[in-house]
């Protein structure tokens, strides 16, 4: 790991050093910037997100980590003691910060497995619909005339679009809690 200090870390983010600390961070499993600015906090998070091309999560607790939070792709807010700014700019809040285990192995890989799923389902729900009023068109002549009613249409999109993924996001664990707390390798697929 590595390990820098706040004022390392304001030599490092000029843009002569900035491709030199990339690749150092690259090569550590770890790095922990202590006694930071917060300017200098979203300027990392940026500039990892940017250079590196990465996926970017900032957990923070106090108002100081606001602009990081907001700048990281994801951003989790932990309530404490330093107030509530951090958790009412994040995406998510956690009550500590043993919870963000879970939030990211467990509730990330259902919300994952249920959004590319549910991509799916509208895909297919579509392409069902419209495939179904391409052949009509030969039928009718292409008249244009209208298949259904607008209320059977309605009818239609309401209770295909709405109650399968309602009930598909409430049920659907395509694996346990517990499985996904002792495997973390399934989290990177």
């Amino acid at each position: 790991g590595l390990v820098i200090d706040g004022r390392t870390l304001e030599h490092v983010l000029h843009d002569s050093l900035q491709n030199i600390f990339l690749e150092l961070t690259e090569k550590c499993r770890a790095v922990v910037c202590c006694q930071a600015t917060p300017l200098q906090k979203s300027v990392l998070v940026k500039l990892v997100r940017n250079k590196l091309k990465a996926m970017t999560l900032a957990v923070g607790d106090g108002a100081n980590d606001v602009s990081m939070i907001q700048v990281a792709d994801t951003g989790v807010g932990i309530s404490g003691q330093e107030g509530m700014q951090a958790v009412m700019a994040s995406d998510f809040a956690i009550s500590q910060f043993r919870h963000l285990r879970k939030l990211l192995l467990v509730h990330g890989h259902w919300c994952y497995t249920r959004l590319t799923n549910m991509v799916l389902y509208f895909f297919y729900k579509n392409v069902t619909y419209v495939n179904l009023l391409f052949w009509y068109q030969f039928f009718c002549g292409f008249s244009g005339t209208s298949m259904t009613d607008y209320w059977i249409l309605i009818l239609f999109n309401l209770l295909f679009t709405s109650v399968p993924p309602i009930i598909y996001g409430v049920l659907d664990k395509d694996v346990s809690a517990e499985i996904l707390m002792e495997l973390p390798q399934l989290y990177t697929m």
